[in-house]
């Protein structure tokens, strides 16, 4: 019951966002606000009520649908692993809701979270591979307007053909994996096709189909051109959305699809991935060292990091896996309030390139202090959220290729570089008093919308089996089933 109360209150909000007209903004506002404060309450209540005892999907909902030839059931569950994505979905798009509140374009941008929500909450709990197909490319429609329509520069053409040739093309190649799965097995089930036995040749074959889709959503590199582009060109809230939780769903697909359903594929194909993303965490930390658009530098961190979560997935034990899930929780915390933060000082001074800002903590101090922590926990500090993740990948990766762990592991060196370069080059030195003297610090609002981010970040970080304990069980299974660990 709680499920479908969920889904009707945001297609109801969905459908007053539309008839409702701009000049009424403050209805509006309440009703974009209310709605994302009750999904994230709803999805919260979930978490709590989860069963930890259980390795099996908890089933929430069924929904069949009888035609005159077929019929359509689709089944909607959680795990221990889908279940904290669900929930970090919910939170950010109510954090984003909040951000646009004093917005011009808070109509548009309220339709297009409101859809977004609908679809990632059914991506992270459907059960049916081709269903799973159909949300996890819908999603791109909202997030091509978000940033075709309202993006920042011109550029912001070029940047969303990237995101949909490089993400689209290649999830053809997962729609004809699909294909070939309903006509040998007569079902799309996930359950049911998990307990088939695929040969060898067909696993190679559907684990690289899958493999091209999640590839291009994480990024791994060398599928990564798109993601500083569309980072750059995003409005703040696009931005957020985009580190926050569409880079997961890659994370997501490899752990439910590639890893579970293609076992022997997967370790078939571990030497290539570890090339891949060992050339993608250098490349992403290096670049990133270079840039001189605030973004673009966040963007190349979270290619590096993204790429270091994929390591940890293709470790196959349980430390590397609960590493990436962590690691990807907490990326999903500071990539986002590091969008934040950018997004609030573009709001003020209109540009996000480097060489503008010096001198910050002269004249906002606050701001100073809330970026000091998210840079510290973007370079893996103790007693941040960001160092049990790296340290439980690095940790599982050694167990399997100590080489790919040392490269690796001069990621968290390079990351210190720049981010303590980029924090050093804006708050301090000298005040440039045409650029930094002339407004406030950090808002109520934005204060409000960046404590839950410091608090969460700091939790996970000094108790991180807050997580684990709904992380351990999916874990568990998949590595003692698949991989006999």
């Amino acid at each position: 019951m709680l499920f479908t109360f969920l889904f009707s209150i945001l297609f109801l909000t969905l459908i007053l966002l539309i008839i409702i007209p701009s000049e009424y903004k403050y209805y509006i506002q309440i009703t974009s606000l209310l709605s994302s404060s009750i999904a994230f309450i709803l999805s919260t209540i979930f978490l709590v009520n989860f069963d930890l005892t259980k390795n099996i999907f908890q089933i929430i909902k069924t929904y069949t649908l009888s035609f005159n030839y077929f019929n359509i059931e689709i089944c909607l569950g959680f795990d221990g692993v889908s279940i904290l994505f669900f929930v970090l979905s919910s939170f950010l798009i109510f954090l984003c809701t909040l951000y646009i509140w004093d917005d011009i374009k808070i109509r548009e941008y309220s339709i297009l979270l409101v859809i977004l929500n609908i679809l990632l909450l059914l991506v992270f709990t459907v059960l049916d591979i081709f269903f799973f197909f159909i949300f996890f490319e819908a999603i791109l429609i909202p997030m091509f307007i978000l940033i075709g329509v309202w993006g920042s520069r011109e550029r912001k053409i070029r940047a969303v053909y990237f995101i949909f040739y490089y993400t689209f093309l290649g999830s053809l190649f997962m729609l004809l994996a699909i294909i070939y799965i309903y006509i040998n097995l007569g079902t799309l089930n996930y359950e049911l096709i998990s307990a088939y036995k695929f040969t060898d040749y067909e696993q190679y074959f559907l684990w690289f189909a899958f493999f091209l889709s999640f590839a291009s959503k994480i990024p791994v590199f060398p599928f990564h051109i798109w993601l500083p582009e569309a980072h750059v060109e995003a409005p703040t809230v696009g931005s957020v959305l985009l580190a926050g939780i569409l880079l997961k769903l890659g994370v997501y697909g490899l752990i439910r699809f590639n890893l579970t359903l293609f076992p022997e594929a997967s370790i078939f194909f571990s030497p290539f991935v570890y090339l891949l993303c060992t050339l993608g965490v250098l490349y992403g930390s290096f670049t990133a060292t270079r840039q001189t658009d605030l973004k673009r530098m966040i963007a190349y961190s979270s290619v590096a990091h993204m790429n270091l979560v994929t390591l940890g997935i293709f470790s196959f034990n349980v430390i590397g896996l609960e590493g990436a899930l962590l690691q990807s929780i907490s990326h999903g915390f500071v990539s986002s309030a590091l969008f934040f933060l950018i997004g609030m000082l573009y709001h003020r001074y209109h540009s996000k390139i480097l060489n503008y800002y010096s001198g910050l903590v002269h004249t906002m101090p606050l701001f100073s202090i809330i970026l000091l922590i998210f840079t510290l926990a973007n370079i893996a500090l103790p007693g941040t959220s960001s160092f049990i993740g790296e340290f439980l990948i690095l940790l599982g990766l050694s167990k399997i290729n100590i080489i790919c762990t040392i490269v690796s592991a001069t990621s968290v060196i390079l990351a210190g570089g720049y981010s303590l370069w980029l924090y050093n080059r804006i708050i301090f030195g000298n005040l440039k008093i045409s650029n930094t003297l002339l407004y406030k610090d950090l808002f109520l609002k934005e204060f409000i919308i960046l404590f839950p981010l410091i608090l969460l970040t700091i939790i996970v970080g000094v108790y991180p089996n807050c997580l684990i304990v709904y992380l351990e069980g999916a874990s568990i299974k998949i590595c003692l089933l698949y991989f006999g660990v």
